[in-house]
């Protein structure tokens, strides 16, 4: 048992730098996630704007139009990994409520491992050329008056480097959990649903 117990420690002790970093990264997604938010407001603004002009002036362009999903495609893509940091991401809840938390867990570092980091790796991998190359030719929108290009597609690979770091975040508190060197936090309400709310065992005990 002692010697159980010194493995154990040792494990742990193993872990502590990692989650260091992992406390970085989140700090970092947290920080981005939180303000780029407002980004959201300007798209409402730039579209209120351009509404108001072309009803009054009859004056428009493709430009404030092209603006508008660059906003919201820079939300989309650069909040992509804060989402995920807060387990704010798509799951069947009635299926994973149901589940022990270190089944979740395990489940959480498997498809994290096996199929989320693949991704976000073949992304960042095609999206380099693709943004380059983007950049290097002053791509330009083939609608009049239209916005260029490369903008729009760095937000994409930048979204996916994000995710790939906090892809390792998230993988490193996993282990930290399944080692016992971290204690989760009790989770925040998923799509406004706790394990409580469903009356199922294996939710968080206060």
């Amino acid at each position: 048992k002692p010697r159980r117990t010194g493995f154990l420690a040792g494990r742990i002790n193993n872990v502590q730098p990692l989650l260091a970093v992992s406390r970085v990264i989140d700090a970092v997604t947290g920080f981005i996630g939180h303000h780029i938010r407002w980004l959201i407001l300007a798209a409402v603004l730039v579209s209120t704007i351009n509404a108001i002009i072309r009803k009054l002036f009859d004056i428009s362009s493709n430009a404030w139009l092209e603006l508008q999903w660059y906003l919201y495609g820079a939300v989309f893509m650069l909040a992509a990994a804060y989402v995920l940091q807060r387990n704010g991401h798509v799951r069947i809840d009635v299926v994973s409520s149901r589940l022990t938390e270190r089944t979740r867990q395990w489940i959480d570092l498997f498809c994290h491992i096996l199929m989320l980091l693949p991704l976000v790796l073949v992304m960042i991998w095609l999206g380099v050329p693709f943004v380059i190359e983007s950049y290097q030719s002053q791509e330009i929108s083939t609608n009049a008056g239209g916005l260029i290009i490369w903008p729009s597609k760095l937000f994409i690979l930048a979204g996916f480097v994000l995710l790939l770091f906090q892809a390792i975040s998230e993988i490193i508190k996993r282990i930290g959990s399944i080692t016992g060197a971290l204690r989760e936090p009790e989770p925040e309400p998923t799509h406004g649903i706790t394990p409580e709310d469903l009356g199922v065992p294996g939710g968080p005990q206060r």
